[in-house]
């Protein structure tokens, strides 16, 4: 069974910084073959894509409400993806996951871990 367990989040001023990380497990056929994509959900609201990354690593995705902020890399030696966050704004308050999209960036994925909460805070 597949695992991803996120950490980085945190508390921070608006324009502020953060970056997490998603540590991946049990990826059936290696973590080279499958597209991780991070998504969040804030209260009250649906669970939203917020960025992706093909397996090529040569193609992202970004939320509309983040591009130009977020950058997402993945790390296939550490089996590891992260999301730079840059200019953080209150919106982007929420709890933060990462989990497999398949192989290839489909909006979808499973299953999911904890999660990692920011808080962006004036």
């Amino acid at each position: 069974q597949p695992k991803f367990v996120e950490s980085g989040g945190g508390l921070v001023q608006p324009g502020g910084s953060l970056r997490l990380s998603c540590a991946t497990f049990g990826l059936p056929l290696g973590f080279d073959y499958y597209a991780i994509g991070w998504f969040r959900q804030a209260p009250g609201k649906e669970r939203e894509g917020v960025a992706c990354m093909e397996i090529s690593g040569d193609t992202t995705h970004y939320h509309d409400s983040v591009k130009g902020r977020f950058t997402i890399s993945r790390d296939n030696a550490r089996q590891t993806v992260y999301l730079q966050m840059d200019n953080l704004k209150p919106e982007d308050t929420a709890v933060y996951f990462c989990t497999s999209e398949g192989y290839y960036c489909s909006g979808y994925g499973s299953p999911w871990g904890q999660g990692t909460q920011v808080t962006v805070y004036s």
